[in-house]
């Protein structure tokens, strides 16, 4: 004869809402004190830390921007905490594992629910405020910056020089070319504060290329374009120095 009562036993791993306890070992009971483990081995431990610190990243600079658009602190003071932030967030993206969970900005700050327009907008230009922003319109004529010393206009003159010998090397890697192009607005920016002709298209590749992938490289036809746009603002240069 078929026992009923043997049908009726819950499963071990079945709720039991009656007060039935299933005989199982101690070690399988949860321990509501045990710390819930986001990981299981150390190299996911470290990409959900590396993660976390982006987050972090995106929130501090997006109240940073905030302070310094209400001039909250000064101008040199921000610029260094900004540069450190946006090293330190294309640093942790430079792993590919964390580049792959990461996703991109969008991605990222959607799953998270992140409002903090400024913060992504910095990260997308990957320049402090004051490395991008033009503070004085050109006057009707080429005008040389008075504070702008020789070295200055050297440096910022061989900056140029290298870059494009780095496209005709056919050095179109983001990896290769970002950290050049940054030297050039940098350097320009240290000669002179008066926008140029086509100074805005060293901006627009800047950005261009801060949103690529660092093994990422830049097509035939946007290496042609991009060395045509900085011979241009190359010369926009010189003829606001001379």
């Amino acid at each position: 004869m078929y026992d009923t009562r043997q049908s009726s036993r819950p499963l071990s791993y079945a709720p039991t809402p009656y007060g039935y306890t299933p005989n199982i070992s101690l070690s399988a009971r949860i321990n509501l004190d045990e710390e819930v483990k986001l990981a299981d081995s150390a190299a996911e431990r470290d990409v959900v830390d590396s993660l976390a610190e982006i987050y972090s990243i995106i929130r501090t600079l997006d109240g940073l921007e905030k302070a310094y658009i209400r001039d909250a602190l000064p101008e040199n003071e921000y610029s260094e905490i900004c540069s450190k932030l946006l090293k330190q967030y294309k640093s942790i993206l430079n792993d590919e594992t964390v580049s792959h969970e990461f996703v991109d900005l969008d991605t990222f700050c959607r799953t998270w629910d992140i409002e903090c327009p400024r913060a992504k907008e910095r990260l997308r230009v990957g320049l402090t405020a004051d490395e991008v922003l033009v503070t004085r319109p050109a006057a009707s004529g080429p005008t040389p910056a008075p504070a702008a010393s020789g070295s200055l206009i050297l440096t910022a003159t061989e900056n140029f020089i290298t870059f494009l010998d780095a496209l005709r090397l056919s050095m179109v890697s983001k990896s290769a070319l970002h950290p050049l192009l940054s030297d050039v607005i940098q350097s320009v920016n240290k000669v002179t504060d008066q926008d140029f002709e086509h100074r805005g298209k060293i901006i627009q590749w800047l950005i261009t290329l801060n949103q690529m992938k660092t093994s990422e490289e830049l097509s035939e036809e946007q290496a042609r374009d991009l060395a045509f746009d900085m011979e241009q603002a190359y010369n926009g240069f010189k003829s606001t120095i001379h």
